[in-house]
């Protein structure tokens, strides 16, 4: 079985919206985290979705799935006091209930709207040939260690360097023996999935992802996704016309 996790436990601090985070954000009536979780509703080979959510907007988010008929959500999950530690609730709701330790999970993250179904696909096969799929995208700035005393230490040749994004795959039982040894070990402090996988000697694969796959974490990631957004259906439209 094919299961996405998708994280959406921010509350988007600099994002400056006290009210509303960042993944319940509106764009042309619509949350930003529908969009994230149709990518994976609508692509055939995700069996079911794992929503990581926070508590106390379960309940929004609930009425949002209804509203949007996004079908395929088996559960939503609370959060917990990390990104780590939420990623874990939502491995071990799919831990609980699975007859298959072999099980294939996609860990996504909700404010990352712009995936897209061939990505998706690409690292269900991955995952299949190699164990393991880490999303990534060329690095297209300069990328150095910061020195001491604001001195620019160790340059990097961008050309050997990408970025890793989202989602990124494991096979469940692997993933998840990873998050019990960290706990193990008192580690709480891993980035992603992919640093906490590498440390316990997993090799890592990785998949092409689109550019665009940004993640929407300031007020300028909003803006750009809706460029982003705008200008692919205004593509759309214009395929039609010229088709008519």
């Amino acid at each position: 079985m094919n299961n996405a996790i998708i994280f959406a436990g921010g509350t988007g601090k600099r994002m400056n919206t006290k009210a509303v985070p960042k993944q319940f954000l509106e764009l042309h009536g619509k949350p930003v985290i529908i969009y994230t979780l149709e990518q994976f509703e609508n692509h055939p080979d995700i069996n079911q979705i794992i929503l990581v959510c926070l508590a106390s907007w379960i309940d929004y988010a609930r009425k949002l799935l209804h509203k949007f008929q996004i079908t395929k959500v088996a559960a939503i999950v609370p959060g917990g006091a990390s990104g780590q530690e939420s990623i874990f609730h939502g491995l071990d709701a799919v831990y609980q209930q699975s007859h298959d330790k072999k099980d294939i999970v996609l860990i996504h993250d909700g404010v990352r709207p712009m995936i897209d179904q061939v990505t998706i696909t690409k690292c269900l096969a991955c995952v299949q040939k190699n164990g393991n799929a880490i999303t990534t995208t060329p690095a297209i700035e300069t990328i150095f260690v910061n020195g001491q005393n604001g001195q620019v230490g160790k340059i990097f040749n961008r050309s050997n360097c990408a970025m890793a994004r989202a989602p990124q795959c494991f096979y469940l039982q692997d993933i998840y023996g990873a998050h019990l040894k960290a706990q193990s070990e008192n580690r709480n402090d891993f980035i992603d999935s992919a640093m906490l996988m590498q440390h316990y000697g997993a090799k890592l694969y990785m998949v092409d992802g689109p550019v665009e796959n940004i993640k929407i974490t300031t007020p300028t990631d909003f803006y750009l996704f809706r460029a982003l957004l705008d200008a692919k259906e205004n593509m759309q439209i214009g395929c039609v016309k010229s088709f008519v």
